[in-house]
């Protein structure tokens, strides 16, 4: 067998690497060797010296572990056509793994190993709009700006099997990127009016103005290039009261909030929990996520929200007094089905379907109607009244049902005389 040997044909050194043809000299000592005098010349260390006389040389690649395999069957699954759980990032899917399965690795280390595995490479490798226009980038002193956004209609299916469509409400504020989320399952003016309340009091303070796209419960007409835009008469009283200036967007110009609309793809981590979860547990998932991105670096700013947050929210406006923000707020009401499948609200009885006699069910009052919800399943909607008794003929003719005071083929017919006579008893004219 022949190998082949290294010949040196010269002693020039000229960095580290030329150092191993000084081995033969050093080991049969025809030559002194001043490592010393070496190391300052090549600025490095003596001990750097020594070792690559001895024949040390640097490996061309580090050896890492690879942190896909333990991990592959997890990955497998969660990737599959047949999971209902969606993982658009792979920095959701590596955030699901840290959170749920005990993951470890580092996110630039997991990329670079996802990429090696073709089968989980191309889940992600989808076909996205680019977009080309230019931005300029600003930035605005502490306590002037926040940027309000929805992420909106975000299908979710509940760990019971239904589907919802989920709305998150964003506001944050621009200097520190401290931000809150809300989920609501609807975006009407007085859930709006609720979260800012809510988001002002989390902030401590109100900021200078707003801005906001032309959402239809904050303008009756949208800003344009050539519009001013008209601001909807109830927010402008909202704003009033709160002390903050109104500043909407161009319409189809997005980009004006970007500080709230580049994050806003963080929430589409909820999807990764389709059927693990119900309505109360989202909720909590994206107050995680929310504590979560306050308190890492932000990557436009290269700064931790929360830290610049405290320094921010002394900029800001005083909140107003509670009997301003006290018509805003949507609390929740607690309250027991009675025996005749109603329940009271300001001395008013309103009915609910008979399977929920005995129950506890929760009330939230906004937009002029009672919503009635028993944990987080959605029962019944009633206007709000002043008559006595507000029965929803479905309801009545279920009650009536149950209580075989009728035969099954009268049921609607007397169902629709009783109430006719109830309402002639206890409606106000």
């Amino acid at each position: 067998m022949i190998l082949k040997n290294q010949i040196i044909t010269n002693i020039k050194i000229e960095s580290v690497n030329d150092l191993y043809k000084l081995k033969p000299f050093l080991e049969d000592g025809t030559l002194k060797i001043n490592k010393s005098q070496i190391a300052r010349e090549l600025k490095v260390d003596r001990r750097t010296v020594d070792k690559y006389i001895k024949g040390y040389t640097k490996p061309e690649t580090r050896n890492c572990n690879d942190c896909i395999t333990p991990f592959y069957d997890i990955i497998a699954e969660l990737l599959s056509d047949k999971n209902q759980q969606i993982f658009y990032y792979r920095k959701v899917l590596w955030q699901y793994l840290v959170d749920n399965h005990d993951f470890t690795g580092v996110y630039c280390n997991f990329c670079h190993y996802l990429k090696k595995y073709p089968e989980f490479d191309s889940y992600f490798r989808k076909s996205r709009p680019t977009n080309n226009k230019v931005t300029i980038r600003y930035e605005t002193p502490m306590g002037k700006q926040a940027q309000l956004d929805w992420k909106e209609s975000i299908p979710f299916i509940l760990s019971s099997g239904e589907t919802i469509d989920v709305n998150i409400f964003v506001l944050l504020l621009s200097y520190s990127r401290f931000r809150v989320y809300r989920v609501s399952l609807s975006k009407t003016q007085d859930i709006l009016f609720s979260f800012l309340n809510d988001a002002f009091e989390t902030f401590g303070g109100v900021p200078a103005e707003i801005v906001t796209d032309n959402m239809k419960t904050v303008m009756d007409e949208a800003r344009t290039e050539y519009c001013a835009g008209k601001i909807n008469n109830k927010f402008k009283q909202f704003a009033d009261d709160y002390g903050f200036r109104v500043h909407p967007c161009i319409a189809g110009r997005p980009q004006t909030k970007a500080k709230v609309e580049a994050p806003m793809k963080i929430l589409d981590e909820i999807r990764a929990y389709n059927g693990k979860l119900n309505y109360r547990e989202l909720i909590e998932l994206v107050t995680r996520i929310n504590n979560r991105v306050n308190t890492q670096i932000n990557q436009g700013t290269g700064r931790i929200p929360l830290m610049y947050f405290n320094k921010e929210k002394a900029f800001l406006h005083s909140l107003p007094t509670d009997t301003i923000r006290k018509p805003y707020q949507i609390t929740t009401n607690i309250v027991k089905i009675n025996h005749s499948s109603m329940f009271t609200y300001k001395g008013c009885q309103y009915s609910v379907p008979p399977e929920y006699i005995g129950k506890i069910v929760y009330l939230q009052v906004y937009d002029g109607y009672i919503h009635v919800y028993c944990n987080t399943k959605f029962i019944t909607i009633h206007q709000l009244s002043l008559k006595k008794l507000n029965y929803i003929s479905e309801h009545y003719a279920e009650i009536a049902r149950k209580s075989h005071v009728f035969k099954d083929e009268h049921i609607i017919d007397r169902a629709k005389e009783n109430l006719k006579i109830i309402g002639k008893v206890y409606d106000y004219e």
